[in-house]
């Protein structure tokens, strides 16, 4: 060893095992000792710490000269750090249970972009787009990591969630846990609005059947290398960790089952799909065995599902023989509640069901219970008493719930009771401790009553003589007879619901569960009172993680002073806030009542608040409820949405999609003479909204003569396009790819990209057909300042705006033209047959007339006829290059030359009405030596409808007859 060598190896050995705590990932990064630490057996710090931070340092942004902060450097360093998170994620073999519990939203979701990345996932395009099956292995792994994700998540965020009690405020702290949760709640925005693509991206693996293959340390060291280094085992079909097909599958049944479960809550039909992917699951986890070491599935959770699917989908099987379950569910639809009683009676004696499906029974009874249906008191009495015996008998104490309800007692209850008791127990087969519990209940029963007629009830009972020696029996009621007199308790007034003997924290949860419950505003209020009667520390608005208010809100309600008033102010804004996002527009109403008839009494500006929020309010009433049949809104309707777009209040905060629902709402409506010539100049210049709606409803009102729109059109046109321009201050995003919706900001444009597609979407059906994309003539045909145009951007506002106007109206012939030149540009080749074919069946009547001219132009055929080329489908190329107006001989012979097609070829020759190309094909065949085929051709040229010298409408007729057929058999085949 030479002296050099041993310097480094002393070095080495001197350095300390642990780094400083402030410096560890420099350490690592510089040291590249990463492998090394991961292999301790308890690394601090631990994995997925790591990965938070090396994120956290390749994300922080950077200060040029002019300390202008800007976005995070694309440098050596910061890939590097990148690479490390995407090497410890490895490490922990992509186990998304293990990476969900430990990392945020934020976090995980650009660990997985970066996944994406260096995957080679095509930027731009959407993975519902794309064919799992043509991809490598680890692309199609990567897509299926990031979906996954994107429905768990989507899953978790609709549990409830406990609030954390807050510790002292800390300004930075609090800060810094708004932006995650305003970050996070962007996240889940575009994942929910998402969601439907990536359940048909797992949907679509179900149909792999190749095993897989997902990143490690060793392929993602490869790839960083330099590029001419790893062509050879990046690519390969093997590279990395193998993810058999049937444990890949097992996971996506799972997790696909877990969101349709979590959709049944609003569509009970999505139960089935759920039913059916979690038995999937269970027969896959039997194949492959439960220590798979990639396939982590909660067994019980699963098990729990299914049973639930049982109950809420039943099979033919199941309805057969049914369970407990399912005879529950049934019963509480039909309102059969006496039927539950008998069940759980039964279940006494079984102790099959368990004991929190019984509360949650008894949960939804009493819910109802207090909407106003008063007859289901006895009913929840009667099922409280059939729980609390089952405590008794497994040694549970009884229930706040329980004595709640048994506050007042009466012969009735007590003879019920007394039934139930009798029902519940099998003296002869009882053990010592049942009898035992059973006795000391009755007697603890009889000593807590003041009533001695209902003591002398229960110990006149069988079951207590039974359970009970006589002596106990002699001792209790000589106890009994001894008490000095007492007030009945069926005579002393309740001052409240929750006056029972409890602690005060039992009580003050008992009325928070009430006020999450609660709509009625009224109730509302009595709670809040009651609340801070009992305790002035707490703040009640903050009970419910799911009660929110927006930002420029509850700044000024936060204000107000006195507790009481903040609390009810916040709650009845987000309780009705909440009402109309579900569309329950009549509590929404009425809280929003309440709220303006309180505020009215202390704050102007939050009276203008209210009234806003009930603008909105009556808008989506009327567009959900008399709107859908076309009919107007009342004229006041109308008068007020133009007051609110001409008011002028200082320091009233102001919600975006007030303003824009308005504009849209007069757009639907037809109030074009007010939005191009009504509305004040002031409004134009500090309402982006306004603006755009001047320009729509002025070009759509001069769309009849494209001359006299050309200037209003010009006008929309520009603004649009600053609108997709590259704002001067900031830079495309190091990765160079649109991952979901990239927004970037732009100083140029009215409005920001997501803001218009926002607005574009709250058009209605009978405005988006006014604007289809037939008008091509009114828009400028170039732009001058070419390059300041971000064509990405484009693109992803022109597929969304697309989309939207197909579900608008799926039948203009405008759009899916477009949807298929969308397709055709990104290479996906059948999808645009499929829309270029949909758009000549919607204007010919499935092909049974001619497709006109200026749908099915020379352009159009081109692009079908590269389709199928693309495809490998030669003989269709060759028919179709009939259908421009001069045939493309070239291109048909050069087709038909073609031996590797995968058309059906020889079945398509009756389609051939050229017989140029007929006789080509003959002279082929019979080359080729296929004579078989040369007599079909031989046969459709004998044609007497086909003779060259039959008048030209005959020949029209032949061809047209021909097209139809042809192109039904296409639709066919690509519908």
């Amino acid at each position: 060893m030479s002296a050099e060598a041993a310097d480094r190896e002393a070095a080495t050995s001197s350095r300390p095992c642990t780094p400083p705590q402030t410096c560890w990932f420099e350490f690592l990064l510089e040291e590249s000792l990463l492998e090394k630490h991961l292999r301790k057996p308890c690394p601090d710090p631990a994995p997925v710490q790591l990965i938070v931070q090396f994120l956290e340092q390749a994300s922080k942004p950077s200060i040029n000269e002019q300390n202008q902060v800007q976005p995070p450097a694309d440098n050596k360093r910061n890939r590097i750090l990148k690479l490390l998170a995407l090497k410890v994620a490895a490490h922990l073999k992509w186990d998304l249970d293990t990476l969900e519990k430990s990392l945020s939203v934020p976090v995980l979701n650009m660990l997985l972009n970066e996944l994406l990345c260096i995957s080679k996932v095509p930027p731009g395009t959407k993975h519902v787009d794309m064919d799992l099956s043509t991809l490598p292995p680890t692309t199609t792994m990567a897509i299926l990591l990031y979906n996954r994700w994107a429905i768990r998540t989507i899953v978790q965020s609709s549990f409830p969630i406990r609030q954390v009690k807050p510790g002292p405020p800390q300004l930075s702290v609090m800060n810094q846990i708004q932006q995650e949760k305003e970050l996070t709640e962007n996240i889940l925005k575009v994942l929910k609005e998402q969601a439907a693509d990536s359940i048909l991206v797992l949907e679509a693996a179900l149909k792999l059947n190749k095993d897989l293959y997902v990143h490690t340390m060793r392929t993602l060291d490869l790839l960083a290398m330099e590029p001419g280094m790893v062509n050879g085992e990046t690519e390969s079909l093997t590279a990395g960790l193998i993810i058999k097909t049937e444990e890949m599958q097992c996971q996506v049944c799972y997790d696909l089952g877990a969101v349709y479960f979590q959709q049944g809550s609003t569509n009970s039909a999505v139960y089935e799909n759920a039913r059916e992917k979690f038995f999937r699951t269970k027969e896959l986890l039997s194949q492959i065995g439960s220590l798979s070491l990639h396939c982590s599935i909660d067994e019980k959770r699963l098990a729990g599902y299914c049973q639930a699917c049982d109950v809420l989908a039943p099979s033919d099987n199941t309805s057969q023989q049914s369970t407990p379950y399912s005879q529950i569910h049934i019963c509480m639809r039909s309102g059969n509640y006496q039927e539950v009683i008998n069940i759980f009676l039964e279940d006494n004696l079984t102790l099959s069901l368990p004991v929190q499906f019984r509360q949650s029974v008894l949960r939804e009874l009493y819910q109802k219970a207090q909407q106003g249906n008063e007859a289901l008191d006895e009913i929840c009495f009667k099922v409280s008493a059939c729980n609390t015996v089952r405590d008794i008998l497994e040694g549970r104490t009884i229930s706040v719930q329980f004595n709640q309800l048994f506050l007042r007692p009466n012969k009735e209850k007590i003879d019920f009771l007394l039934e139930v008791c009798s029902k519940s127990i099998n003296l002869e087969q009882a053990s010592d401790t049942l009898k035992g519990n059973m006795a000391a209940f009755l007697k603890n029963l009889c000593l807590g009553l003041d009533d001695l007629q209902f003591v002398f009830m229960i110990s006149s009972h069988e079951l207590f003589i039974t359970l009970l020696k006589d002596d106990e029996q002699k001792l209790l009621i000589e106890q009994m007879r001894k008490r000095s007199p007492r007030v009945n308790l069926c005579t002393k007034p309740v001052t409240s619901f929750y006056d029972i003997p409890a602690s005060a924290s039992v009580n003050i949860g008992q009325l928070e569960h009430q006020l999450i419950l609660s709509v009625d505003p009224w109730r509302i209020r009595q709670i809040l009172i009651e609340l801070h009667g009992m305790t002035s520390e707490r703040q009640f608005w903050t009970v419910s993680s799911k009660w929110e208010v927006p930002g420029v809100y509850s700044s000024v309600i936060l204000g107000i002073k006195d507790g009481l008033t903040r609390d009810l102010v916040y709650i009845l804004m987000a309780k009705g806030l909440h009402c109309s996002i579900v569309k329950d527009f009549a509590h929404a109403k009425q809280l929003f009542a309440a709220c303006l008839e309180l505020v009215t009494e202390f704050s102007p500006k939050l009276r203008q608040v209210m009234l806003n929020e009930m603008l909105l309010l009556d808008i989506h009433t009327h567009e959900a409820g008399p709107g859908q049949s076309g009919e107007r809104p009342p004229s006041d309707l109308i008068s007020r949405v133009r007051g609110y777009l001409e008011m002028r209040l200082p320091d009233i905060p102001l919600r975006q999609v007030v303003a824009e629902e308005c504009v849209a709402f007069m757009l639907n409506w037809r109030e074009n003479e007010y939005l191009t010539l009504q509305v004040p100049s002031f409004l134009l210049q500090s309402n982006p909204y306004v603006k755009l709606g001047q320009l729509l409803a002025a070009t759509c009102k001069e769309l009849p003569g494209p001359k006299e729109s050309t200037r209003t059109a010009k006008d929309l046109w520009e603004v649009v396009v600053q609108i997709c321009s590259i704002s001067s201050q900031h830079k495309r995003g190091n990765d160079g790819r649109i991952s979901l919706i990239k927004q970037r900001e732009s100083t140029l444009g009215i409005m920001y990209r997501s803001e218009l597609l926002s607005f574009i979407k709250k058009l209605r059906e009978n405005f988006v057909n006014e604007i289809t994309a037939e008008h091509i003539s009114i828009w400028p045909s170039s732009i001058p300042n070419l390059q300041s145009v971000d064509f990405e951007a484009v693109a992803v506002t022109v597929k969304e705006l697309v989309r939207y106007a197909l579900t608008i109206n799926s039948s203009n012939h405008s759009w899916l033209i477009i949807q298929a030149d969308i397709y055709f540009a990104t290479n996906q080749y059948s999808a645009a047959l499929h829309y270029y074919l949909q758009a000549g069946a919607v204007c010919s009547d499935f092909f049974n007339k001619a497709v006109p001219p200026d749908v099915y132009t020379d352009q159009v055929i081109k692009r079908m006829i590269k389709c199928c080329s693309s495809l490998n489908c030669h003989t269709q190329v060759a028919i179709l290059c009939q259908f421009l107006r001069e045939v493309d001989y070239k291109t048909a012979f050069k087709s038909l030359q073609e031996q590797n097609s995968y058309d059906a070829m020889d079945s398509y020759y009756d389609y051939i009405w050229d017989v140029t190309i007929l006789e080509y094909l003959t002279y082929l065949h019979h080359k080729r030596g296929e004579t078989d085929k040369r007599q079909i051709v031989i046969k459709a040229i004998g044609q007497t409808e086909l003779n060259m010298s039959n008048p030209e409408e005959v020949l029209q007729l032949a061809a047209q007859r021909r097209k139809k057929k042809f192109l039904q058999a296409m639709a066919k085949l690509y519908f």
